[in-house]
């Protein structure tokens, strides 16, 4: 009897460890599988290049800044069809400095956004080929620097989510049957931001929760919205207030989740204010100002809020950077602020990470910092990565940093205490907006032309 409990106790042990081994294997939404950026992957590549380490790569319609997300054997991710237009490639060197137009919404340096059509295409993890793809709607515009393929999908293994820029939301099992669809604008109005609708979708208790911040091209009032999963039906709808003037109502943020006190809360980050809502009624818990202390007209948000270890990240227009306690009611804008950093080489568009000891950013020129996550306190840094624009949020795993800019180059840094770069890997040069992602022991980037496949030990 003792000798079968004991059997029992370590094959337990066994599944438990094949569970936490699994969950690694997947990548399920932009942030990855704790929403911070982090992995727990291992074995993961240090150096590659357009021919080392390439266990596959596939060439995909047009650029996005959509990332790739992975589950089991199977990738999705958002790409407009390709285009029909003549107009030079998205490469760095072919972008013109002056400003262009298409359908009344300021260009994106004479870049060509794709073709019309807004696609998800399911790729195989294990060799790239593409199992299938599917229209989601028409009308793919540019924004300056994006395109309406830059929302990520969401999956929770048995089906996968996508919003697209349009406005258009649609759920599909594994295999491409959609399952149903909707569209954000025909329900609730036209979209009013100034660059274009890019927040990725978050999946929390069978709802698909999707915000919409937006002001400068619109009096409508910002919104956040929950759909069954499955039906697709409005569960609710909650209006979120703002005061903030000109562009600074507009975000292109993705929700977050927080545990406190036993009761998960979604934190929403844009209009000079973070908020914490219920997820059953989408109503304001709490709120914290201090995102925009001026009162600038030009204080739209593009990095995400981050959410560990009961602290809450939230970044604004590269400063400051606030770090607010969990908890409270009402105004906690002063009560639980624990720091703020307003030092130099703070970022605007790439969102930072945190693994509860040490909080990383970097900024749009690729300087990157590290700070103690409780404190605030500098630990070292700026420090040089690659030249070039940063756009893409990095991502911290097998204790190293990925830093991958907007020439497809990625810086991979030492974690921890210390700041050492490993290595600085080339791949295509294209246009790069798309954050890498990790799974098992490879990592999966996005250029403007292919999705790469990478790892350490490939033949």
């Amino acid at each position: 009897m003792n000798h079968r409990i004991v059997y029992l106790a370590l094959m337990l042990i066994g599944l438990a460890t094949i569970g936490v081994a699994s969950a690694q294997e997947n990548w399920p939404q932009w942030r990855g599988p704790n929403q911070n950026g982090v992995s727990n992957a291992q074995n993961l590549p240090t150096t590659w290049s357009g021919t080392k380490n390439i266990v596959w790569k596939t060439s995909l319609p047009a650029w996005s800044g959509g990332t790739p997300i992975i589950w089991g054997d199977k990738i999705y991710l958002t790409s407009p069809t390709k285009s029909q237009s003549k107009s030079a490639p998205p490469s760095q060197e072919t972008q013109p400095r002056e400003r262009g137009r298409r359908r009344g919404r300021w260009g994106g340096g004479g870049r060509d956004p794709g073709g019309d059509t807004l696609l998800l295409i399911c790729l195989s993890k294990t060799d790239g080929k593409v199992l299938w793809q599917r229209e989601l709607d028409e009308g793919n515009e540019l924004h300056r620097k994006g395109n309406d393929s830059s929302p990520s999908p969401v999956t929770d293994g048995e089906h996968v989510w996508v919003v697209t820029g349009t406005g258009a939301v649609t759920a599909f099992d594994m295999e491409g049957k959609k399952i149903w669809g909707r569209n954000l604008q025909d329900d609730y109005g036209r979209f009013g931001l100034n660059w274009g609708y890019a927040s990725s979708p978050l999946l929390h208790d069978g709802k698909l929760i999707i915000e919409v911040l937006h002001g400068h091209r619109t009096d409508d009032p910002s919104y956040i919205v929950a759909f069954n999963a499955i039906t697709g039906e409005e569960i609710w709808r909650q209006e979120r207030e703002t005061d903030a003037v000109a562009e600074s109502p507009d975000a292109y943020t993705t929700p977050a989740l927080l545990e406190s006190d036993g009761i998960t809360q979604i934190v929403i980050s844009g209009g000079d204010y973070v908020t914490g809502h219920h997820p059953q009624t989408g109503q304001e818990i709490w709120r914290a100002g201090g995102l925009n202390p001026e009162r600038r007209g030009n204080y739209r948000v593009v990095g995400s809020p981050l959410v560990v270890d009961g602290l809450i990240y939230a970044p604004t227009r590269k400063k400051p950077l606030l770090a607010l306690r969990a908890g409270g009611t009402g105004d906690v804008t002063t009560s639980h602020l624990v720091w703020k950093w307003e030092g130099s080489a703070a970022p605007d568009v790439p969102t930072p990470i945190c693994d509860g000891q040490y909080f990383y950013m970097v900024d749009d020129r690729g300087l990157v910092t590290c700070l103690n996550a409780k404190t605030g306190e500098l630990v070292w840094g700026p420090e040089r990565t690659a030249e070039g624009t940063v756009s893409a949020s990095p991502i911290l795993a097998d204790d190293k940093l990925y830093i991958t800019n907007e020439y497809a180059l990625t810086t991979v840094v030492t974690a921890g205490p210390e700041f050492k770069i490993l290595a600085t890997n080339e791949l295509d040069g294209s246009y790069t907006l798309s954050s890498p992602a990790a799974s098992g022991s490879h990592l999966f980037i996005r250029t403007g032309t292919h999705l790469y496949c990478i790892g350490a030990k490939a033949e």
